[in-house]
């Protein structure tokens, strides 16, 4: 595939008691032996070494690992270095390295060729990328599920079926004149049946798989001085937004990210809904009944007694409404509004708040919750299953054998886009050029 040798440091950038670089190539072992003047180490053990400057001076002194091809991730000859994590230290290793030969790896390089010499598929090289940035428990829990190959063996599963109902639909075509048995043109079509009603359950899960990877949005919708940069700032630990006793105060969506008890969401403050004094109120306003369309949950909130006719109109099924300012209140707050429990908080003092949050959580859970069945997890694992549903649709072996067997190919070739069993050039660019150097 290539004979160019790369290296990058694979830890965190920035001051570190230790980094780890990963050199990837036919010229690792080379380079090894270069660095520290000595043979390779045993494979896989790791050994104290004492690396040198092309000119002899000390580089530094850390640790060596050996991974010989193709054994190793890439599976290509493979050297890992464990040295000191300053600035100068990572300044002179890479001069070295240009020096012997190596130049720097691109974004996902190493994961790059580990798919392209059969250490992974597709999906496995997306979970590693899933799971370097996972920010919450329940996507760290499904990067890992992916990276075990579940999405992987599901859609193999899908494909072999199609394999099978094509291979009877190839007998028919091929044998057309021999004694074949006349049940294997139904058998392909049950197959094609049921394989649609499959596929069919996945693509109506709800976005779940995506929803987790990329965060689950919420609104927060109200009257202005309801309170609701308040909460966003309560709920975000910091002064996120901008709180003033002034109406109109947020004109624009101000977004932030949290960790609900295991959960990405990501959590919007928006324009005070009411009849706009101005021309950029009204825009601010539109926004945010924007954003209420798009959110998968909204928190209406209402401040203190006053319940308003703009913040009744957004509550649906998909929204948990607080009544805010709970210590400025004369009474007990409302059980329920328009037919909705009601949370009842003080945004100042951070009572009620919690209560707020495990109710939350337990809408995200039971909203998102993707349990242990694999899911689909990017657009494009969606777009191939689409495409091969879209194919199945066609699937008509009354306007002759040879159409139909065409569409089971393209179904199958479809699914085999999500693992890369089939040519599938046109998207590595894109999905590598997300991964961080180093992976």
């Amino acid at each position: 595939m290539t004979t160019a040798t790369i290296f990058a440091l694979a830890s965190a950038a920035g001051r570190a008691g230790v980094a780890v670089y990963r050199l990837s190539g036919p010229g690792a072992g080379e380079a090894l032996r270069r660095l520290s003047g000595h043979d390779l180490p045993p494979p896989r053990k790791a050994v104290r070494v004492r690396l040198k400057e092309p000119d002899g001076s000390d580089l530094d002194d850390g640790l060596a690992l050996w991974f010989p091809a193709p054994h190793s991730f890439t599976g290509e000859d493979v050297v890992e270095l464990h040295l000191h994590g300053g600035r100068a230290v990572a300044q002179a290793l890479a001069g070295a390295l240009r020096v012997l030969g190596l130049r720097p790896a691109e974004p996902g390089e190493f994961s790059r060729r580990a798919f392209l010499n059969g250490k992974l598929d597709l999906t496995r090289a997306e979970a590693i990328a899933d799971l370097v940035d996972a920010e919450t428990e329940a996507q760290r829990r499904q990067a890992l599920r992916q990276m075990d190959g579940q999405l992987a063996w599901l859609t193999e599963q899908w494909r072999s079926r199609l394999i099978t109902a094509l291979a009877h639909l190839e007998a028919v075509i091929d044998f057309s004149d021999e004694d074949i048995p006349d049940h294997l043109l139904e058998q392909a079509r049950d197959e094609v049946t049921a394989l649609a009603r499959d596929l069919e359950r996945h693509l109506a899960d709800g976005h779940r798989g995506e929803r987790l990877r990329d965060g689950i949005h919420m609104a927060i919708l109200g009257a202005p001085n309801a309170g609701k940069s308040s909460l966003l700032n309560r709920l975000a630990g910091r002064d996120a937004a901008i709180v003033s006793a002034q109406a109109g105060t947020t004109r624009d969506v101000i977004e932030i990210h949290l960790d609900l008890k295991g959960w990405p969401v990501v959590l919007a403050d928006t324009a005070g809904l009411r009849e706009a004094a101005c021309e950029i109120e009204a825009e601010g306003v539109r926004r945010a009944l924007a954003r209420a369309e798009a959110a998968d949950l909204k928190l209406a909130v209402f401040g203190g007694g006053e319940v308003d006719a703009a913040t009744r109109h957004v509550i649906d099924g998909a929204t948990v409404v607080v009544v805010n300012k709970l210590d400025l209140l004369a009474g007990p707050p409302p059980a329920e509004i328009d037919g909705r429990p009601v949370v009842a908080l003080s945004a100042r003092t951070g009572e009620g708040v919690e209560r707020l949050l495990d109710l939350l959580a337990g809408e995200v859970e039971a909203r998102f919750a993707v349990g242990t069945a694999p899911v689909l997890t990017r657009a494009r694992h969606r777009a191939a299953v689409e495409d091969c549903r879209a194919a199945l649709g066609r699937f008509d072996p009354g306007l002759g054998p040879e159409l139909a067997a065409e569409d089971l190919r393209l179904a199958a070739s479809a699914l085999g886009r999500i693992t890369g069993r089939v040519n599938v050039d046109e998207v590595l660019d894109v999905i590598f050029h997300e991964f961080c150097i180093g992976k």
